[in-house]
């Protein structure tokens, strides 16, 4: 029986959130370039986890999920930014941040862990 990855569903979730909040900012502010960075980074952080599952050594896998980390603190900073500039209401501003929070702080967990066992 397979375990659930909790990070790979979490950041693929949190990916699909990042895309439909940035459509929605994007119809409604006909904001594009700080939406562009949002998806970027918020889509990065799955593609990273993903990566570090076929990952072809420890330190390879630790790489990708440091990129994977640095890559969540990113996306922190354009939804801080956006809220910041009245983009995002706080209802939304909230949900994407304790998201974030949860993930970085999972992120970072794996990454401790994984040089500990180094």
């Amino acid at each position: 029986m397979k375990r659930e990855n909790v990070i790979a569903t979490k950041s693929f979730q949190f990916a699909v959130k990042v895309v439909t909040l940035a459509k929605k900012i994007q119809n409604n502010h006909k904001e594009y370039i700080l939406t562009k960075q949002l998806i970027r980074s918020g889509t990065s952080i799955g593609a990273m986890v993903r990566e570090a599952e076929h990952a072809e050594s420890k330190k390879d896998f630790i790489y990708k999920m440091s990129i994977g980390l640095k890559e969540a603190n990113e996306t922190r900073y354009w939804s801080e930014l956006l809220y910041a500039c009245d983009y995002l209401l706080d209802v939304d501003y909230h949900e994407v941040n304790n998201d974030i929070v949860q993930i970085i702080k999972l992120l970072a967990s794996i990454v401790k862990s994984s040089k500990m066992s180094n």
